[in-house]
């Protein structure tokens, strides 16, 4: 008579902590809407709410739940790419942070927002493409929160 002991582990596809991405993209997006607000306001009164049509008239409450909104996609979309990568390291996460900031600037902000903000006819829509550095610092400052937020509720959430 012989005997078989077996180990249960669950099996899970994704090895990213959604609950930390959505804290710390919300906390990076926040962090990145106050330098926006002190660098260029009618970016968040203006032009972000106007890719959903809610503005005009300008509202900076508006474009900060949009902008928060997106942080939190943004948020979990890291998540799912650190435990891709199986980083669990606070420095690799934040350098993936900075990565990811980066990677969002150019795709989202300046390839894709001036497209969408021409097609609902934004009073605010800038040139295509819009590769600006001030835009690219507030990437790379939400990067860097949302790296350093996740690194530090990983474990935590």
């Amino acid at each position: 008579m012989s005997t078989t002991t077996e180990t249960a582990r669950p099996t899970d596809v994704s090895n990213g902590n959604w609950r930390a991405g959505v804290v710390s993209g919300i906390a990076g997006a926040f962090v990145m809407g106050l330098l926006i607000l002190a660098m260029n306001a009618a970016t968040l009164a203006v032009a972000i709410p106007s890719l959903y049509g809610l503005a005009p008239p300008p509202s900076v409450g508006a474009g900060l739940a949009v902008h928060l909104s997106h942080g939190a996609v943004l948020g979990v979309a890291f998540a799912g790419i650190v435990g891709a990568l199986d980083r669990d390291d606070a420095a690799g996460v934040v350098g993936l942070g900075l990565v990811w900031g980066a990677v969002t600037w150019a795709v989202l902000a300046a390839l894709l927002m001036p497209l969408w903000l021409a097609a609902v006819g934004s009073p605010a829509s800038p040139p295509f493409p819009n590769f600006a550095l001030p835009s690219l610092l507030w990437h790379l400052v939400f990067g860097a929160v949302l790296g350093g937020g996740y690194a530090a509720t990983m474990d935590r959430v």
